[in-house]
């Protein structure tokens, strides 16, 4: 019988995530209808549903796009080849890229100049990482996992540096490090490392829900990779885990025999898919203690492009 229903702290929407929806939201109030965004603004099916429904259009190439049509960059970023494509069909550019996946193409081209090889840490074929590489010509290789690393060849391995996606399990990330160094001591390292704070933040949350819960419900789309991180760091803290994209794909079944459950939410799913979520419970277990657990006050706010600042969301 569920007796209690903990939310982790932090959860849900980050500083990148809010920026992202807030310059669509305000390009949306200016322009009106359609606003084009390369790939999907952030990895949550509510979000980007109800951006359709508003007249947005999201699309992988720009060049699908008409020319001088209002083209928003998401928050994974992109590569040189797809700005310079936009550009070159004169649109109206907007970057929501996040702000500390900048900071990642911005590292890669410091080493690039520097005549650094660079490794990257991330998963292959996620649109974050697409962009990274899309930084440079050559000289930046993908690994994903310690057999990569251990067939990784560079030309000089005194000259090499490694960063990461911003959105990789903290804990695994760590261990990839530890054997990129072992085999080449000298690589570089970032000033202050890739992952970011909320994907810190949030994993670590997740650590102390799962001592508490039965089982942990992590609100989030099956291809946002940080939302996938919190299910699997709830795993190998020995907790069952769900991904839900919303309550209505969460089954009741789950919950046989426990009497606690954990909720949390990815960096891309907003606060009113987790209150649904806690909806269904209560509904399902009316006398059940909802509580928050205590955790990091998170403070930090990402500017909206100077472009946008005074123009209101409406």
């Amino acid at each position: 019988m569920l007796k209690k229903i903990l939310l982790a702290k932090p959860r849900g929407f980050c500083a990148g995530v809010e920026r992202a929806v807030e310059i669509v939201e305000r390009l949306l109030t200016r322009f009106g209808p359609p606003v084009y965004v390369k790939h999907e603004i952030v990895h949550n099916r509510f979000v980007v549903d109800d951006f359709k429904k508003r007249g947005v259009v999201f699309l992988e190439n720009p060049m699908d796009a008409p020319e001088g049509a209002v083209m928003v960059f998401s928050a994974h970023g992109v590569s040189r080849a797809v700005r310079q494509a936009a550009q070159n069909r004169g649109q109206k550019i907007f970057d929501a890229t996040c702000p500390l996946v900048t900071k990642v193409h911005a590292e890669i081209l410091r080493h690039r100049q520097n005549n650094r090889e660079v490794v990257m840490i991330g998963h292959r074929g996620h649109p974050e990482v697409e962009g990274a590489l899309g930084q440079a010509d050559n000289g930046v290789q993908l690994v994903e996992n310690q057999n990569d690393i251990q067939k990784l060849k560079v030309q000089n391995p005194r000259r090499l540096a490694f960063v990461t996606q911003t959105t990789l399990s903290v804990d695994d990330t760590a261990r990839l490090v530890e054997k990129l160094r072992q085999k080449f001591p000298a690589v570089a390292a970032p000033k202050k490392e890739d992952i970011c704070y909320a994907t810190q933040n949030r994993q670590d949350a997740v650590k102390r829900l799962a001592e508490q819960s039965d089982i942990i419900l992590v609100v989030g789309s099956p291809e946002s990779s940080n939302s996938n991180r919190l299910r699997e760091v709830a795993l190998a803290r020995g907790a069952h885990a769900r991904l839900v994209d919303r309550a209505s794909n969460a089954k009741s079944e789950w919950l046989k025999n426990a009497h606690t459950v954990g909720v949390t939410a990815g960096a891309s799913a907003p606060e009113t898919l987790v209150d649904e979520v806690v909806q269904w419970l209560k509904q399902l277990s009316p006398d059940a203690e909802v509580r928050e657990m205590d955790g990091v006050e998170e403070k930090v706010v990402f500017a909206v492009p100077r472009a946008l600042a005074n123009q209101s969301a409406g």
